[in-house]
């Protein structure tokens, strides 16, 4: 084993896998170390990849040259836009994965990447010198030397199961956790926390009662994430919705002494977003159903996932709450639901790069940072790694501002707010949603990538060609006459649907133009007004970018701040007026004394 890289990847997860692809792109000898090469890409909660604001996530990946997109369009098995009623603004893409085909996927993909070397170990201490990471400990006492890591741990760090009263360590089910990480992050200088998170039971395929339930299709024809595929002409695999009852509910209500999250067993924080079963039935005591969907795990597995059903109750209860539900009378359990709790560093302690504060060339991605989700992993993953190749290269950093991505709102977030439970990613914490569609990932980040030296030539050559298009197809619709106006200008009406017009225009009017890229621009025309004001709250935004905080500025010697205004500040080290300006409880009033400060030290 050659033990020298550019940069070390810790982990094999979503943001494992996303962060050692952008290292390895971009030329870095880069080592991919996991416990187990068979479980990279696992799915260990629910097999599938998307959703609500989610999605547009995937597809800014995919911008970049990520392989979420590519990796969800290859395997996935039902492909639906949630939100659809809705704007293009909120549509949430997502599709159920065959979590079987994505691993190997992911797998084989990494596999043939020339400068990336997988190592099957334990990461046992992170080397520093003065600060500055130097390499890599493995538990066999090998040596890796690398002036950058990438810690993308997920729920391993000190895992702990809990299915009832029994509990046995863990970082999932099966599979032993990272114990010695976590003395060495503490030995380094950082906190540590506690969180929690928990998955649902799996039941048995032919043990269910479909018609009881109602289906779930897919969407005719599938859109795919990734701007590298054409066309997905898979069959779609119907997904069933059935619900929980007031016998669930009493089930759960009559036990709350032997459940762990209420008997005082589970200590750590949960996320609020997507609670387990029985804190849905003790928060909303006025519901008397809450809807569980039925989602098969893989098309070479008889499991079936019961999305809403997360639960970490008694195996007994387990039994007798799955029983109780239609469809589910005579279900069997192939493996029963349990909540885990895990270490992870508060992300206050990063900067926007996603480098720790303390270690320089230490870079942490995915639930390590307090998140939830594939997809926000595999998206601090990309970012994470792209800002270690910037590091080691000594170049600035690539941050995303707020009105770029949603990849960029979620970092903002988490590394100027902190968190107080696992952090996910929706469409209402970005000020600027319209904007950032997921039809227009490509659009905003593309170039972005090309200029990092991060895409293929394919995503290239695509990204031109719909340019082109998009220019050559807004002209079309200017010149297009329809009802004594032009065709663009009629369809700002917001009753006027592109659907009248394609049939009551000549029919080669539109032909030479992809169809994703017609609905792009309608969606533009459609959404300009709210377009503009956006780019003009954008503008101010980036006003306040352009002030920098010395980083060793002392926010205690500023004459006028409040005390724990101080305190905060001096916590977080904003890098600028507007990432100062987000922090909670800062006011306008306090970056104004801070703006008056740096002019007179100036």
């Amino acid at each position: 084993m050659n033990n020298n890289y550019d940069i070390i990847v810790i982990g094999g997860g979503h943001a494992g896998i996303e962060a050692a692809c952008v290292a390895e792109r971009a030329g870095a000898k880069t080592a991919l170390i996991t416990l187990k090469i068979d479980k990279i890409g696992e799915m260990s909660c629910n097999p599938a990849i998307g959703g609500l604001a989610k999605g547009n996530i995937v597809c800014e990946i995919d911008a970049m040259g990520g392989l979420m997109g590519q990796a969800a369009d290859a395997t996935g098995i039902q492909f639906r836009i949630l939100n659809r009623s809705k704007g293009p603004a909120v549509w949430g893409y997502r599709c159920q994965s065959d979590k079987i085909q994505y691993a190997k996927f992911t797998q084989n993909f990494l596999k043939n990447l020339r400068n990336l070397h997988i190592i099957e170990a334990e990461a046992t201490e992170i080397l520093t010198e003065n600060n500055k990471i130097t390499g890599l400990k493995l538990a066999d006492g090998s040596l890796l030397n690398a002036p950058a890591i990438v810690l993308t741990s997920g729920t391993f760090l000190n895992g702990i199961i809990h299915v009832g009263k029994e509990q046995f360590p863990a970082g999932r089910l099966g599979e032993q956790p990272s114990k010695s990480l976590s003395s060495s992050l503490k030995q380094l200088g950082l906190e540590i926390g506690r969180l929690k998170t928990g998955t649902c039971p799996r039941l048995l395929k032919n043990s269910i009662d479909y018609d009881k339930c109602t289906p779930q299709p897919g969407d005719d024809p599938p859109i795919p994430f990734s701007m590298l595929t054409k066309k997905i002409d898979r069959q779609q695999t119907p997904c069933h919705i059935t619900e929980t009852n007031p016998e669930t509910h009493k089930i759960i209500r009559d036990n709350l002494d032997d459940l762990p999250l209420y008997s005082g067993q589970i200590k750590s924080t949960g996320p609020r977003y997507c609670p387990s079963i029985e804190v849905k039935i003790v928060r909303f005591k006025d519901r008397n159903k809450h809807q569980i969907y039925l989602e098969p795990e893989s098309l070479q597995s008889e499991w079936i996932y019961c999305n809403g059903l997360a639960t970490s109750i008694p195996k007994k209860l387990q039994e007798k709450m799955v029983h109780s539900i239609n469809g589910l009378e005579n279900a069997k359990i192939a493996q029963f639901g349990y909540a885990i709790e895990y270490d992870f560093i508060p992300p206050n302690q990063l900067n926007p790069d996603l480098q720790t504060k303390k270690i320089a060339g230490l870079f942490t991605a995915g639930q390590i940072n307090g998140t939830s989700g594939y997809e926000e992993a595999a998206g601090q993953g990309l970012l994470a790694g792209i800002n270690a190749i910037q590091y080691i290269k000594n170049k600035e950093p690539l941050v995303l501002a707020r009105d770029l991505a949603y990849i960029g709102v979620m970092i903002d977030d988490i590394v100027t707010k902190g968190i107080t439970e696992p952090y996910r990613m929706f469409t209402s914490r970005a000020e600027f949603r319209i904007s950032l569609r997921a039809d227009s990932a490509e659009r905003r980040l593309t170039t972005i990538a090309k200029k990092l030296d991060i895409i293929d030539d394919e995503r290239w050559s695509q990204h031109l060609k719909w340019e082109k298009q998009r220019k050559e197809f807004r002209e079309q619709l200017k010149k297009q006459k329809y009802q004594n106006t032009s065709a663009e200008h009629w369809l700002k009406n917001p009753q006027n649907n592109f659907d009248e017009l394609k049939e009551n225009l000549p029919q080669n009017a539109f032909a030479p133009f992809d169809e994703k890229i017609q609905s792009q621009i309608v969606a533009d025309i459609k959404y300009e007004g709210y377009l503009k004001k956006e780019t003009q709250a954008a503008k101010k935004l980036h006003q306040l970018d352009s002030v920098r905080i010395p980083e060793n500025c002392d926010f205690n010697e500023i004459p006028g701040l409040r005390r724990e205004c101080q305190e905060k500040l001096n916590q977080i080290k904003p890098k600028t007026l507007s990432q100062a300006s987000r922090i909670s409880g800062i006011t306008p009033a306090d970056i104004m004394v801070i703006m008056i400060n740096l002019k007179k030290s100036s």
